[in-house]
């Protein structure tokens, strides 16, 4: 009877843990994952180039985007959806008129990048980032540090637009 009474005692105690770290694991705290990226990589300047792009309007900004070798490899090779591990870094500047290259031009044509204004970038984990197409979103300033969360909320919403698993810019090889 000893014997039935520890087993149910044990039994009970296993199913009381396991069903509080299942309540746990929902909830978030200190330790939990951020919804966004809130570090940029390391070496990410020394990655390869993916493409380069122009955004009018009132941005008036180039953008260098920088692929790591998980996403130049998914990029070369067209696999979508992205796999785990890719991580792709824009680089934004202004655009400012070049006068020097204008004088041998003869005409106002040439821009250069002016003044670095941020840096974005999306990281590919399926699982961490579940909610939002399996990719988190960082946007940062031109000191490094994430802008405010509330900014970052419509990157998700809007990358979803895209038919390219979350990914605007092509390769351009």
């Amino acid at each position: 009877m000893k014997a039935k009474s520890a087993l149910a005692t044990t039994l009970l105690a296993l199913v009381s843990v396991t069903a509080c770290l299942v309540i746990a694991r929902g909830q978030a705290d200190e330790n939990s994952a951020p919804i966004y990226v809130t570090k940029v990589p390391s070496g990410y300047r020394d990655w390869r180039l993916v493409s380069v792009a122009n955004e009018e309007g009132n941005l008036h900004s180039f953008a260098i985007v920088l692929g790591n070798d998980v996403a130049i490899k998914a990029y070369r090779e067209g696999t979508l959806p992205f796999p785990d591990g890719a991580i792709i870094v824009a680089l934004h500047y202004k655009h400012v008129p070049s006068e020097e290259n204008n004088k041998v031009f003869g005409d106002a044509q040439s821009f250069v990048p002016g003044s670095p204004t941020n840096i974005q970038l999306e990281v590919k984990d399926s699982n961490k980032y579940s909610a939002t197409g399996g990719w988190g979103f960082g946007f940062f300033g031109t000191d490094g540090k994430p802008v405010a969360e509330a900014q970052m909320k419509s990157c998700a919403p809007c990358h979803a637009k895209s038919s390219t698993d979350f990914v605007f810019t092509h390769y351009a090889p």
